[in-house]
């Protein structure tokens, strides 16, 4: 089968990890690379000098010889470039959060039914081993009722122009939640604050606490910043059988198996006798596969008519909609939104 072929709009920070990754793969063909940046080009065609450059993304969607594109430019230029390159027949790869409000996800959405285009969501946690075994543990019950899930996502920086730490980082951890409980929230709190951004003309949360009640009384907590010394990247899980962590910037051991809980003595003289259980701790073997290698291979496999990705258009709604009610909460001081 010929390999798909692709263009990849933005050449960035994010981009040049596309552009590395599809220059690699069998399933795909490289055809161009649009950046409105000379720079960003030049360095493209110094690794790919087969590889045609552009700085108008119009000429990607109206080349004969492109099949998808590739979006990595920031999230306020999503909605207008995925429009534009659905409604030329090509199919869609952009990356998180697929737009900046509800309205524009919605309208996407339909328009990749209509025109019978694929339309992934670039979120791309979901691919890597550690997150995909954590959804088998979840899923074969291994870690028993599942109570809660915490994250916490910190760093110093970056800022990002355009929109706040919960599109920026939090949704990794939304996405991860959406993909481990297959449910929506039913309600999210959010505290957030701007200090940096505060005196701009576009203030935005540069932290913030989000608290997420989804069905089965489980409850969900990320803690979001741009304004850390430290670098963290930990989520738990805990249910009732076993509770799990998962370090995403541990070099190895990244998800650890704990044989721990607390159960309730009933027989005690007192109507509440704690038992605290703790035994033994397992670290499964993960591989070694690079997220956006296997994500490649599933949109691929995808736009030639197989199953939908897992970040499909829908999914990208289902956490563009998340987001979008804790900014809604952040706005009115906590006060809980329904997704």
């Amino acid at each position: 089968m010929e390999p798909l072929r692709i263009a990849i709009i933005g050449a960035g920070y994010w981009g040049k990890n596309l552009v590395r990754v599809a220059l690699a793969a069998p399933e795909a063909r490289l055809i161009a690379v649009c950046d409105r940046r000379p720079e960003a080009l030049a360095a493209v065609q110094r690794g790919a000098p087969h590889v045609r450059v552009e700085t108008d993304a119009a000429a990607v969607f109206d080349a004969p010889d492109v099949d998808a594109v590739l979006i990595a430019t920031p999230v306020t230029t999503h909605a207008a470039l995925c429009r534009a390159a659905l409604a030329a027949g090509k199919h869609v790869w952009v990356e998180k959060p697929m737009t900046a409000t509800v309205q524009e996800a919605e309208e996407l959405v339909t328009l990749a039914a209509s025109r019978g285009r694929v339309l992934h969501v670039d979120h791309t946690f979901l691919y890597t081993p550690a997150v995909r075994r954590l959804k088998e543990l979840v899923t074969a019950g291994d870690l028993g009722v599942i109570r809660y899930l915490d994250s916490e996502r910190i760093n110093l920086g970056l800022i990002q122009p355009d929109v706040d730490v919960i599109a920026d980082l939090a949704a990794h951890d939304l996405s991860i939640f959406q993909y481990l409980l297959g449910v929506m929230p039913e309600r999210v709190s959010a505290l957030g604050s701007a200090y940096v951004t505060r005196k701009t003309s576009s203030p935005r949360s540069e932290v913030a606490h989000l608290l997420l009640r989804y069905p089965n009384d489980i409850v969900a907590h990320v803690h979001a910043s741009w304004l850390s010394p430290v670098k963290i990247r930990k989520m738990l899980v805990g249910g009732s059988r076993k509770m799990v962590a998962y370090d995403d910037i541990a070099p190895i051991e990244k998800v650890k198996v704990y044989d721990h809980g607390v159960d309730v003595d009933l027989t005690g003289e007192t109507t509440f006798e704690p038992v605290y259980r703790s035994g033994d701790v397992v670290i499964p073997w993960l591989g070694n596969k690079e997220a956006l290698v296997q994500e490649l291979e599933e949109f691929v496999a995808a736009a030639r008519g197989g199953a939908p990705t897992l970040t499909d258009a829908q999914f990208g709604l289902d956490v563009v909609r998340i987001i979008a009610a804790a900014q809604r909460s952040i706005a009115a001081g906590g006060a809980p939104e329904s997704p």
